[in-house]
């Protein structure tokens, strides 16, 4: 398990945007940049620079995916028919840690992802802890007793800070969600803009 040693809510300041829609986000009360240069002008980026924080913002909104990690989805998306950057969309929010989150299991990426790697998800019934197992259509994913009753689970899954996407069918009852369909770009309720096809002429170059 790859560990976060730095703040979450840093790549937030230094796109200068709440990347997760969250109230908690230092953006919802300080909109520039972090240190003492943070409200000076920024400058344009070049196409380079905008396609890097385009690849910045993708990945660091799904946690703590390695660099190799996300460049291993950039080339499964290039090797499948249609839009590689639809594809890349597809494959990421197919993660076990992602499913977890969208079905509001948790309030977070990071919690998300925590939940799988400590034991408390199964997929079809079997306990997996890999969180980029992953799920395919139709798969059920869902807790296990112990984080059934979870205050972290119990205060994500009544939320109003978002809802679940209709490519998810979430029993919050029963704390289990149904993968009902792989979702286009269009479908992934993203905080904030998200522009995978940047993504693909970055590792294209």
């Amino acid at each position: 398990m790859t560990k976060r040693t730095t703040s979450k809510y840093k790549l937030d300041r230094r796109m200068a945007e709440n990347i997760w829609g969250r109230n908690k986000s230092p953006i919802s009360k300080r909109s520039y940049g972090p240190g003492q240069h943070g409200q000076r002008k920024s400058r344009k980026l070049s196409d380079y620079g905008t396609q890097l924080r385009a690849k910045q913002k993708l990945k660091g909104y799904y946690g703590n995916i390695t660099e190799r990690q996300f460049r291993r989805y950039y080339e499964q998306a290039s090797h499948k028919i249609g839009d590689t950057g639809e594809q890349m969309i597809g494959l990421l929010e197919r993660r076990l840690d992602a499913v977890v989150y969208r079905a509001k299991f948790a309030p977070t990426p990071f919690s998300a992802r925590q939940l799988v790697s400590h034991g408390h998800v199964a997929v079809n019934g079997r306990r997996t802890t890999i969180s980029s197992y992953l799920v395919k259509e139709g798969d059920v994913v869902e807790l296990r007793k112990k984080a059934k009753d979870m205050a972290l689970v119990l205060e994500s899954a009544k939320s109003s800070e978002r809802d679940v996407p209709d490519y998810i069918d979430a029993d919050h009852d029963k704390m289990s969600a149904k993968f009902l369909r792989t979702p286009k770009l269009a479908d992934v309720p993203y905080a904030v803009q998200m522009q995978p096809s940047l993504v693909v002429e970055f590792y294209s170059r």
